[in-house]
């Protein structure tokens, strides 16, 4: 007879201590050292978000425009060069930061570092390049606006932080067309400086490749403390867009919270997943299972530089997005007057803390959790210290986070559709 092995859920998260070297600009470089994997991968994490521009779309543009051409090399040998090697160059930016991130077979960093130097310290934004990702970003905007799961996503953050606040406004796409290469030059070279920026490399790092991206960091140009001071968001609790030829509403109830630094932050990750974080979760069994409202609905604890909110997503027919709302605010009240079934709760930590295995495994994810903790403050330390707080959450402290924090009267609700 064939028996299914138990299942063991580690107690302990093993993350690596970085290593810090500081160039003589000041620039921070963190280095996680994993000989065994022949692969290199540095990320260069500039505080240069959309929450930094002073211009629409300002933000995005520089940084997506980087590898676009610079002094010596175009935007297609940049591009042939790094497939050639079989190498990859990566941006990402949200409110706060921009990821500028390099990944190579060791072998090959030589001629990858060579790129990154020419993207990171000499970009040319030339006209003609930009001329085109202009007119793709705004005719895909255009597109996306259309959906109505975009449309709640951006009222929900207006609805959460007001649409004066750099984390809730949002811009017509028109505006693309005032945006120009000077604007990204602007950017560029007020925001890619060496105080503006830390660096994170993972993988077979050797004292010699360290010095080579110690190299890139130490050209940074010195710069200004750029510190933005955000207003005070200003929250409306509900917002409504008619449109008539959807077929389907979108709806995004949340609540305007607290950062990851807060004390309280993990827990609501609990309460969150409880509520729809993983297939099996409450919100799923009533609005897919039960009721056969929608495909998929979703809770999760946003986190942002200065602020965070617990948001929940869904789409549902038209004509059930009033039942959907009610039994969301079910859901809600049930967790907040009830106590979670030890089961129920040992089944969300089980899922929790394999997230967190499946993210650091391998020297990328554990190089991203580590960009997130620096960027809160903490050392690497702080993952198992999460893990342990998780473990440590009772029935009894679910309801209370939950009773404290998502009462009716404080959540916002958006419908677009």
């Amino acid at each position: 007879m064939r028996q299914q092995p138990d299942i063991i859920i580690p107690q302990s998260v093993d993350m690596p201590r970085t290593e810090l070297s500081t160039t003589a600009n000041g620039v921070k470089v963190y280095r996680l050292a994993t000989e065994e994997f022949e692969v290199v991968r540095f990320t260069f994490v500039f505080h240069a978000g959309t929450s930094m521009q002073t211009k629409p779309f300002s933000a995005s543009a520089t940084a997506n425009m980087l590898g676009e051409g610079s002094i010596r090399l175009t935007a297609q040998q940049i591009a042939e060069q790094l497939d050639f090697y079989g190498s990859y160059f990566d941006v990402n930016i949200d409110r706060d930061y921009t990821y500028i991130s390099f990944c190579s077979l060791s072998k090959f960093f030589t001629p990858t570092i060579e790129v990154a130097r020419e993207i990171l310290l000499h970009p040319a934004f030339p006209k003609r390049e930009f001329e085109i990702y202009r007119t793709k970003r705004k005719q895909s905007l255009r597109i996306e606006r259309q959906k109505v799961d975009m449309q709640s996503r951006e009222m929900l953050a207006e609805a959460l932080f007001g649409n004066e606040h750099p984390y809730g406004i949002s811009v017509s796409e028109d505006l693309y067309d005032e945006l120009s290469t000077a604007d990204l030059r602007e950017l560029y070279d007020k925001l890619y400086t060496a105080d503006n920026c830390f660096v994170v490399c993972s993988g077979n790092i050797t004292p010699e490749v360290l010095t080579e991206i110690e190299h890139i960091a130490s050209d940074l140009p010195y710069g200004h403390n750029h510190t933005v001071t955000l207003p005070k968001p200003q929250t409306t609790h509900y917002l409504e867009r008619n449109i008539p030829t959807a077929v389907q509403s979108s709806i995004r109830i949340g609540r305007l919270l607290f950062a990851r630094t807060h004390p309280d932050f993990v827990g609501m990750q609990v309460v969150a997943a409880i509520l729809g974080g993983y297939f099996g979760s409450r919100l799923m069994q009533n609005l897919r299972e039960e009721h056969g409202y929608t495909y998929g609905v979703m809770a999760a604890m946003i986190n942002f530089d200065k602020e965070g909110y617990l948001a929940i997503a869904t789409q549902v027919a038209r004509e059930k997005r009033e039942d959907a709302l009610n039994e969301i605010y079910l859901e809600i009240e049930r967790l907040r007057h009830e106590l979670v079934d030890e089961d129920e709760l040992q089944m969300v930590k089980n899922v929790l803390i394999g997230e967190i295995l499946r993210i650091l495994d391998g020297p990328f994810g554990i190089a991203d959790v580590t960009i997130e903790n620096i960027m809160c403050g903490m050392d690497n330390s702080a993952t198992q210290r999460n893990v342990e707080e998780i473990f440590a959450i009772t029935p009894e402290r679910v309801k209370q986070l939950t009773h404290d924090y998502l009462r009716r009267e404080d959540l916002v609700t958006v419908v677009a559709g």
